[in-house]
Formats: structure tokens, C-alpha cells, sequence
């Protein structure tokens, strides 16, 4: 054999032997890195145990929250209107009351409640809307229907004639509908000091002293319903909307705080909710009146607002509304609160309309001194 040959043959061998070795040590990494990882997972057992436990409750936690809100929209939403509709008028009286009722929600609410027999009363600044709307539900559900001009934005001295409308009659509904809204968002600083006003008196003041003015007569009758209409923008406060979502917001509240001061006396007080609403005010080519579901017409929008009415202190008043407001992240409070145990509150509290006169004294004069409805919008 010649010396190259054997020269060709060493260098084969150094090279194999090379390449085992190559191969053994990265055997030696792997297998290092193998170890490592073991030892890791090992001393990282307790940890692992513990997120996954974690994780188990937080799912099991939102799969029954999802079931609850599931149950709660099937309830509210879908179960009533599967019987017989309720008796409005011996539930709670014989005429309703609806203000801003010539358009949109107010409108279609009052002729919902007109189709279950209610006699109607409408309050507006329009008159010739007014009696226009009053004939047409006088001569398609035969009931009776009263006609009140008012202008909300006024303030105060509207509000003796519309008491003194109301004196004899036995109202059992009233519906606080009337509101006003931005001409467009923008911000506080540009907002005119007259659509500040309009919104305090019509947004706030209206259902407030509408509140105050035929309460008494309900209390007295031991029944009785007032619904309040809110806006989904009352949920979390809504940039270029202040004003009128702080409005939207106080009606809640009120509405709520109503609820638990006046429930053991049998009256109803509901917060009505809505997101958007399609109007006169939308094209008919626009997104919101392509898609019904989401955003239903002022009638579907009232005809099941109404199969709410005693079930639901606060709602949105529509399916599919309440599906949007669990979209909005930290809202204030719970929607869809059905008719319940709330009222718990008021066990124990003495009766507001049975004051100790001994224990009053005179105020002096002046410490008693200082003493949208249904645009479309968004949040509406």
C-alpha cells in the first residue's frame, strides 16, 4: 500500500473521529439542557399548580357569569312575551302620561301602552304634532287622549298648568321621555349657555318635577309605574357628550333611588337604558337602518320595552342592547336588574308622607329661596 493511501486513510479516521465527537458533545448539551429543564420544571412545580388554578377559577368564573347575563337576557327579554300580556290598567291605572311624545320613542311607547287599552295624555311644545298624534291613537286604538303644550325649556312656570291638567285624573304610568341633545359632540367650552340651560331644564327638571307632580296621587292609590328614559352614554362618562351624558346619568340615578325609597308603597320605578334607536333622523341608506337587529325602530324598540315594565328596574329595554352594554368595559352598575329583593332597603324606613309635625320648624325665607328623548344619537 502506498504512502498516500495510508495518508487518506488517517485523515478518514481523525475526521470520523472529529465528528463522533461533535455528535457526543452536542448529546451532552442536549441532555444538559434537558436536566436543566427538569430541574427548573421541578422547583417550579408549586407555581405551575398555582396559575393553573388560577386560570381554572377565572374561566369558571366568567363561563358563569356568561350563563347568568344568558339567562338574565332570556328572562327579561324573551320569556314575558311568550304568555298573556299583563293588565296595565289594573296593575297600575287607568291614564299614562308621555312627554316628548310626538316622535321616536316617546311616540311609539305612548301608542304601545294605548294598544293595551291605557288612556293617553301628551305633553309637547308642538301643538299641532299633539293633535295630530292624539287623533291618530284615539281612532286606531279607541281609548282617550289629552293633549298638554308645554315647553320644557322654560323652566318652572310651565309646570302649575300641567298640574293642574292632571288634578282629577288617575294616573298610572308616566313615561319621562322628553330630552334634548348636542347639535353635534364637541366640547363643553363650545356649548352656548341656552343649550346648557335647555339641557338642566328639559333633560333634568322635566322628569323631576313630572315626578314630583303625580307621585303623591300614586302613593295615595298604593300604585302606580314612572319609567324614566336614560341613554346608553349614562354608562361611563362620554368625552364631548359631558353635559348630556351627566344628564342621562342623574336620571338613573334618580330613577333608582326612587325604586328603593318608594317600592314598599307599591309604586314601579323603572331606568330605561337605550343605545341606538333609528329615527326620522337617520338616512335610509345608512348602516343603522340596514341592520334591525342592532338597532331597532322606535315601535319594536317600545313594544318591548313595555314587556319590561314590572319585571325590570333597570334595563335597556331591548335584546339586543343588552347585549352591547356587557361590551362596555367598568359601566356604572348592572343593567338588566330584574324587580327583586332591593327593596329591602326601605324595611325599617319611616314613612316619608307621615312627618312629625312637632319635630318641623319654619325655614326663614331665605333658606326656603336656596332651598333627546328619542333622537338618533350616539348612545341615545
Amino acid at each position: 500500500m502506498s504512502c498516500a493511501h495510508l495518508a487518506l486513510r488517517g485523515q478518514s479516521r481523525v475526521g470520523l473521529k472529529a465528528q463522533d465527537l461533535q455528535e457526543k458533545v452536542a448529546m451532552a448539551a442536549v441532555d444538559s439542557f434537558y436536566l436543566l429543564y427538569r430541574e427548573i420544571a421541578r422547583s417550579c412545580n408549586c407555581y405551575m399548580e398555582a396559575l393553573a388554578l388560577v386560570g381554572a377559577w377565572y374561566t369558571a368564573r366568567k363561563s358563569i357569569t356568561v350563563i347568568c347575563d344568558f339567562y338574565s337576557l332570556i328572562r327579561l327579554h324573551f320569556i314575558p312575551r311568550l304568555g298573556s300580556r299583563a293588565d296595565l290598567i289594573k296593575q297600575y291605572g287607568r291614564w299614562a302620561v308621555v312627554s316628548g311624545a310626538t316622535d321616536g320613542i316617546g311616540k311609539a311607547y305612548a301608542e304601545e301602552l294605548a294598544s293595551q287599552g291605557l288612556n293617553i295624555t301628551l305633553i309637547s311644545r308642538n301643538e299641532e304634532k299633539l293633535q295630530m298624534v292624539a287623533r291618530h291613537i284615539a281612532d286606531t286604538y279607541k281609548v282617550e287622549t289629552d293633549v298638554i303644550v308645554a315647553d320644557f325649556s322654560q323652566g318652572r312656570e310651565i309646570y302649575a298648568p300641567i298640574r293642574e291638567a292632571l288634578r282629577d285624573k288617575e294616573i298610572g304610568i308616566l313615561v319621562n321621555n322628553v330630552g334634548v341633545f348636542y347639535p353635534h359632540p364637541q366640547y363643553f367650552t363650545q356649548l352656548s349657555e341656552d343649550k346648557l340651560w335647555d339641557i338642566v331644564n328639559v333633560n333634568i327638571a322635566a322628569a323631576s318635577l313630572m315626578v314630583h307632580i303625580v307621585l303623591p296621587g300614586m302613593v295615595e292609590r298604593k300604585k302606580g309605574a314612572i319609567v324614566t328614559i336614560s341613554s346608553g352614554s349614562c354608562c361611563k362618562p362620554t368625552p364631548q357628550l359631558a353635559a348630556f351624558s351627566a344628564s342621562k346619568a342623574y336620571l338613573d340615578h334618580f330613577s333608582r333611588a326612587l325604586q328603593y325609597e318608594y317600592a314598599s308603597k307599591g309604586i314601579f320605578v323603572q331606568s330605561l337604558i337605550p343605545f341606538y334607536v333609528a329615527t326620522n333622523m337617520t338616512a335610509p341608506s345608512s348602516f343603522l337602518h340596514r341592520c334591525p337587529w342592532l338597532v331597532p325602530s322606535p315601535r319594536v324598540y317600545a313594544h318591548h320595552a313595555v314587556s319590561t315594565l314590572g319585571i325590570s328596574k333597570r334595563t335597556t329595554g331591548y335584546w339586543s342592547h343588552s347585549i352591547q352594554s356587557s361590551w362596555i368595559p367598568g359601566r356604572t352598575g348592572q343593567i338588566d336588574n330584574t324587580y327583586d329583593k332591593g327593596l329591602k332597603l326601605t324595611q325599617g324606613m319611616e314613612d316619608p308622607h307621615k312627618t312629625d309635625h312637632s319635630l318641623t320648624r319654619k325655614l326663614p325665607p331665605e333658606a326656603e329661596e336656596s332651598s333627546l328623548g328619542n333622537q338618533i344619537a350616539p348612545l341615545k
